[in-house]
């Protein structure tokens, strides 16, 4: 804001293009969709060409619905694209935690357990691999609790193959024959503005 660059307006005039572009993108809910609780979690490892920090993402199911989504800067700066991948996995674990403890107030039962699918195999390993490794000692021990969360059975982590990773739309700049697949993919439709 104090020195704003060419690059800058560039990069505003794009948003602003987007934003004209998606005016009637809306999501169309289903009401006949089964009570299943997933999500897809994604990162960017080293992303920011500033500060080289990574970018988090996931979008969370219950059914055909997307009901929640996020993409936010990380904190840290990870070492390695495991652990980027690994603190998007912690902070979907969070939000589904969240969500199970809404629908449980609200008397709405999941039958199956929460699924969070990441396209990472060394973070969808480290989740559940009750073995810490050495070269991992400097993650928060924060980030522990999705351990006990798969141990005790209220949740699972699965690979996904990177083509069918519905996040990768909120972490990177894709070719726009992607992006509109996985808008499409995510449950976005075109309407008219309600």
């Amino acid at each position: 804001m104090h020195k704003p660059t060419e690059e800058h307006w560039q990069l505003v005039k794009r948003l602003l293009r987007y934003l004209s572009g998606t005016s009637t993108v809306g999501l169309l809910l289903h009401h006949q969709s089964p009570a299943r609780l997933y999500a897809f979690s994604d990162a960017d490892w080293g992303g920011n060409k500033e500060d080289f920090s990574s970018t988090s993402a996931y979008i969370l199911y219950l059914g055909q619905n997307p009901v929640s989504w996020s993409s936010k800067k990380q904190q840290t700066i990870a070492r390695s694209s495991t652990e980027a991948e690994y603190r998007s996995v912690a902070d979907t674990t969070s939000e589904i935690s969240w969500v199970c403890s809404l629908l449980n107030e609200l008397q709405y039962s999941v039958k199956q357990v929460p699924v969070i699918y990441c396209d990472n195999i060394g973070a969808t390993q480290l989740s559940s691999n009750p073995v810490f490794h050495s070269r991992m000692k400097h993650v928060s021990i924060d980030f522990h609790f999705i351990r006990e969360r798969i141990q005790s059975g209220v949740l699972q982590v699965c690979h996904v193959f990177s083509d069918d990773q519905l996040a990768d739309a909120l972490t990177k700049s894709l070719p726009r024959y992607r992006f509109e697949l996985l808008k499409d993919k995510i449950g976005l439709t075109q309407g008219r503005p309600s």
